[in-house]
């Protein structure tokens, strides 16, 4: 019947005295019987299937009984309409005086329209091949075919081809991640394969410029501090914390090794990883530079790039910060971050200036409305998920309002959604417990939950009413 249903008839029921759900479908049923003919006598139209099932939700507190019911039909407009007016003459449910009010006749078809129009403009989104390569692009992609073909082995392990040859290298943690700085161009790089450090990496690192360049999780942890023990390091790099190597794109990857720093200013810290500053600042500054005694003589990564010039021109290549990596580029690079630093220091002083603001002057939402008004009303395109006293347990994009709410330890009393509400959504908040429901629009939903009140914003007052 669900797959045929039109229409779904909503309705509230009140009975003074306790009844239970088959009072309620017994009651239904046997004072609407002969009531509108044979054509709409309902348990003729439950066997033919143009009535769904009879879904009825109710709860008895204080001796009496409050429920809701919903209906399925296959019928038209007008017996649909007719049908749910009979539902109204019902006066008793089982042994007690009862009152059934139709609140809602909701078109199921117009929701599955919207899930179609939705479906439709993700499939155009993303269903379609769209991309031409450019002359750029085809060249980049060959480029960087040519450079995944050159990994090598160095005593069985991953390494690039210039490892052998090369003054400088660096230590990574696997093969995945010498492929990630072979696809930019970086060729002397290799994989210690795991916690334990080979003895012919550790052989290595005693007669070449090493930078360890790790994970940013507690495995790189491990790797340097076995490192350490059986090698000789002379500069230190992490990815991002929680990030891999091989995850970095190009600008996060050279970003990481500009950030790198002398091992002597971090070999005596407890968190090493934390002292190096990492590509998406989520670290603290990196320690200044202490002089290793290596200089800057000697290249930290090697790269090549495949050229149509003549092999015997012996001129240099012009530097760039991209595929070479050296001391004097890291200095630089955190002498600009340290002006960009204070440019915008002094940018947020001057804004706050002129408007008079201080922080402690904003303050904290108190109420449900304040919370409302400042994430809907504030179009911040945000959820925020609070508990039964109104204090924020999560804030975060709405778009991940369905993950985040899965994933809560404590179900919040309230969430205050700007976005439209969809019924996959709503379902999930009635299984987590949710009390209440702000969001930007109501979208159409098949079924309504009773536990979970739901609003729009532009039903929901800006200030909370007063109190006597």
């Amino acid at each position: 019947m669900e797959d045929t249903s039109k229409y779904l008839i909503h309705a509230d029921v009140t009975a003074n005295g306790v009844v239970e759900r088959s009072d309620v479908v017994g009651a239904i049923f046997g004072q609407t019987e002969g009531l509108l003919g044979d054509e709409l006598d309902l348990r003729d139209l439950r066997q033919s299937q143009k009535v769904g099932r009879i879904d009825v939700e109710i709860t008895s507190t204080g001796g009496q009984s409050h429920g809701h019911l919903t209906i399925a039909t296959g019928l038209d407009k007008v017996e649909t309409a007719t049908l749910a007016a009979s539902l109204e003459t019902i006066s008793r449910v089982g042994p007690c005086r009862a009152d059934l009010e139709v609140t809602e006749i909701e078109d199921v078809r117009a929701a599955k329209r919207k899930e179609v129009v939705e479906r439709a403009k993700e499939l155009l989104r993303t269903g379609f091949d769209d991309s031409v390569m450019t002359s750029e692009e085809i060249l980049a992609e060959v480029r960087q075919h040519v450079r995944v073909e050159d990994i090598t082995e160095y005593e069985g392990l991953p390494a690039g081809p210039r490892v052998t040859d090369s003054d400088a290298i660096i230590v990574v943690e696997g093969r995945s991640d010498v492929l990630t700085l072979l696809k930019y161009g970086v060729k002397n790089a290799i994989a210690v394969e795991g916690t334990n450090v080979p003895d012919a990496v550790a052989e290595l690192t005693r007669h070449r410029t090493v930078t360890a360049f790790l994970d940013g999780d507690r495995g790189g942890d491990l790797i340097l501090e076995e490192l350490s023990q059986v090698g000789d390091i002379d500069y230190v790099a992490f990815a991002p914390s929680g990030n891999s190597v091989e995850d970095l794109d190009h600008h996060q990857l050279f970003a990481a090794l500009r950030n790198k720093v002398p091992y002597d200013t971090v070999s005596e810290l407890n968190e090493p990883r934390e002292a190096v500053a990492a590509t998406d600042g989520s670290a603290t500054p990196a320690p200044a530079p202490a002089d290793t005694g290596h200089g800057n003589s000697k290249t930290e990564s090697t790269t090549d790039e495949p050229s149509d010039s003549n092999a015997g021109t012996a001129s240099p290549a012009p530097p760039s910060p991209d595929t070479s990596v050296t001391g004097d580029a890291g200095a630089e690079l955190e002498t600009d971050s340290a002006r960009a630093s204070t440019a915008q220091s002094t940018a947020g002083s001057d804004n706050q200036a002129a408007t008079g603001a201080t922080p402690a002057e904003s303050a904290a939402p108190e109420t449900v409305y304040d919370h409302a008004t400042e994430i809907i009303r504030g179009q911040t395109g945000r959820v925020r998920f609070l508990d039964a006293d109104g204090t924020t347990l999560e804030e975060t994009d709405a778009g991940d309002a369905f993950e985040i709410l899965e994933s809560l330890e404590t179900a919040p009393s309230t969430v205050v959604l700007d976005e439209i509400l969809e019924q996959q959504l709503l379902d999930l908040a009635a299984d987590r417990g949710v009390d209440q429901f702000i969001a930007r629009s109501l979208g159409q939903f098949t079924k309504r939950p009773t536990a979970v009140r739901i609003h729009a914003i532009d039903d929901v007052a800006e200030k909370a009413p007063k109190t006597e």
